[in-house]
């Protein structure tokens, strides 16, 4: 990850300060920093975001394990009006000295997932924070409760059981 590429939310964490038994990192955006990705992911509003990691060093670099949480407030698909919701996804992501990554991946490629890159000696788990903020955003959120059951009124006057109603004669 670039410096161009991070969004509102960062923050970077220097690798070379892990210390070899891992260490622990909360991130929690601010509100300002709510507001912007709210308006990046097109939401009304982000009340709350933050990502509990542990940072453990490995020989090929560093493994971060967490979870992201967010209080967000979505619009219904079906009803168009906003409702409030949580988020929680957990995280596992591997980061590699660009150096240190495989010039290949093995044969399989289900098998393989390749390790974000180290960039500068520096990992952002500010950018990790909204990347999986943005993984568990439901792409059709519904309200609780609102159910689809539309049904079109001509097809009640054309279906085999109203025809059976006719014939009974209680149509």
């Amino acid at each position: 990850m670039t410096p161009e590429t991070v969004g509102p939310l960062s923050r970077l964490v220097d690798v070379g300060r892990v210390p070899p038994r891992g260490q622990e990192v909360q991130i929690v955006a601010t509100p300002e920093e709510c507001a912007a990705l709210a308006r990046d992911f097109g939401l009304p509003a982000i009340q709350a975001l933050s990502g509990d990691y542990q940072l453990k060093t490995s020989a090929k670099g560093i493994n971060v394990t967490g979870l992201v949480k967010a209080s967000i407030t979505q619009i219904c698909v079906m009803t168009l009006e906003p409702f409030d919701s949580l988020i929680e996804e957990e995280v596992e992501v591997d980061f590699a000295e660009p150096s240190g990554m495989p010039a290949e991946s093995p044969t399989d490629i289900n098998e393989y997932d390749p390790p974000d890159e180290i960039v500068n000696g520096q990992i952002d788990l500010g950018a990790l924070t909204s990347e999986f903020l943005a993984l568990g955003l439901d792409p059709y959120p519904r309200k609780p409760g609102i159910d689809f059951s539309y049904q079109e009124p001509s097809d009640e006057k054309d279906s085999p059981f109203a025809a059976l109603g006719k014939l009974k004669g209680t149509e």
